[in-house]
């Protein structure tokens, strides 16, 4: 294995068996090419002139795979290519998993039972008002000023308040986790990500106390008290549980909502025709579903659980995969015109924003209808603006990729 590094120079780790005709060394998801055009999801789509196939040797070193059909192959093959031993890249060596992720079928399934039956699209929609109706005030908050900071003063708010009444923690212990869970999912350091865990899981220790012991109706008293072979299961499983879906429900929707927003500024026909058709259900439905293609935001990983030659690459036991949903989305191949955001398509796209085979996100439901209502809400109420002139959105690429900056601008409303 080559591991070199000079000084402060990052360690560049390239196994025996990775040729180096297959090593891209520019490839970092921890530090992508950014600009105010080019977003990160354009940025990766960039990368795949190296290849189908390629070896980052950054973050550990890891295989990345840039086309739809292997992706796909990849995720649903949970015997081949597994998700035990990393959640992220590098990966972070826990004494307990991360549930329900890190754990792989037939366990994975008793595992997310109770989110998927907690996030079932009947329930979703009994919580409908009220997601509405935090939309709605969060947003007559700043409306009549004619400007606002997106990301502090909603995106950072909407979804997750929803999420934390789903889960009955308190509202104002957002501040307190919201820097963990950004370190969690972008920060590079396997240590400052360590730590940002265990700060998470300190917080989380009196709550699952208390839930196992007397166990309410909310999301995580489910969770903490699930049975795995007819047995609850243990403290530091459950602490472990709550702690990967707080992560999850304090920043993957959040995101989302981000880099829709900053569309509609930056494309003014299509932000006026949202305006003209936001009560259209159908038509916002669809223009969810193109923009969760177009800026799929969340990687997910595998490892290689044994060795594995495919398509004349050798994957090596034990080699971590990177495995970004934002490449099946803009799949050429497969999709005409993947970079260019088209709410007419003529064929629903299968876009995988939310994953593929056992590990699809169970609240794939939940978070479509926040983004629909977001739009439906934000456009009734603010048809027209864009990005403060003088700034740039500050976006940052990770395990999730995010718009951490956001200002926006719009004329007096009527």
């Amino acid at each position: 294995m080559s591991e070199l590094a000079e000084a402060g120079a990052p360690v560049r780790t390239v196994p025996a068996h990775v040729p180096e005709s297959l090593v891209v060394d520019a490839f970092d998801l921890y530090n992508m090419p950014l600009t105010n055009e080019a977003d990160p999801q354009a940025a990766y789509v960039a990368f795949r002139q190296y290849g189908d196939i390629f070896w980052s040797p950054n973050n550990g070193g890891h295989w990345v795979l840039t086309r739809a059909e292997d992706i796909k192959l990849v995720q649903n093959d949970w015997k081949r290519f597994i998700r035990a031993r990393q959640v992220s890249i590098p990966p972070v060596e826990t004494p307990v998993p991360s549930i329900p992720i890190q754990i792989d079928p037939p366990e994975h399934a008793d595992y997310r039972r109770p989110l998927t039956k907690a996030l079932l699209p009947q329930v979703v929609e009994r919580m409908a008002a009220d997601v509405r109706g935090l939309c709605i005030e969060l947003i007559d908050g700043f409306k009549d000023r004619g400007e606002c900071d997106f990301v502090q003063e909603f995106s950072m708010i909407f979804p997750i308040a929803i999420f934390l009444k789903l889960v009955d923690l308190p509202l104002s212990d957002r501040e307190y986790l919201l820097p963990f869970a950004e370190v969690q999912t972008r920060g590079a350091s396997i240590e400052e990500r360590m730590q940002a865990f265990q700060k998470l899981a300190e917080y989380l220790a009196g709550v699952v106390t208390e839930r196992q012991a007397k166990p309410g109706d909310d999301l995580f008293s489910q969770m903490v008290n699930v049975e795995i072979d007819g047995q609850k299961i243990s403290f530091e499983r459950a602490i472990s549980f709550c702690t990967t879906a707080l992560i999850a429900g304090l920043d993957t929707v959040a995101a989302m909502l981000g880099f829709a927003i900053r569309h509609f500024a930056l494309h003014p026909e299509q932000r006026a025709e949202l305006a003209r058709r936001f009560e259209d259900n159908e038509f916002v439905e669809r223009v969810v579903e193109e923009l969760l293609r177009r800026y799929a935001i969340a990687n997910s990983t595998r490892s290689a659980a044994e060795d594995i030659e495919y398509k004349g690459v050798r994957f090596a036991k034990g080699d971590m995969i990177l495995t970004a949903n934002t490449y099946i989305g803009l799949d050429d191949r497969v999709i005409d015109r993947p970079m260019e955001v088209d709410f007419d398509r003529p064929v629903k796209v299968n876009h995988s924003a939310f994953d593929v085979g056992p590990h699809t996100c169970p609240g794939a439901t939940l978070a479509r209808r926040e983004l629909r209502v977001f739009l439906q809400e934000w456009f009734r109420r603010i048809p027209d603006f864009g990005i403060r002139p003088g700034t740039r959105p500050h976006m940052a690429t990770g395990m999730v990729s995010a718009v951490l900056t956001l200002d926006l601008v719009w004329p007096a409303q009527d």
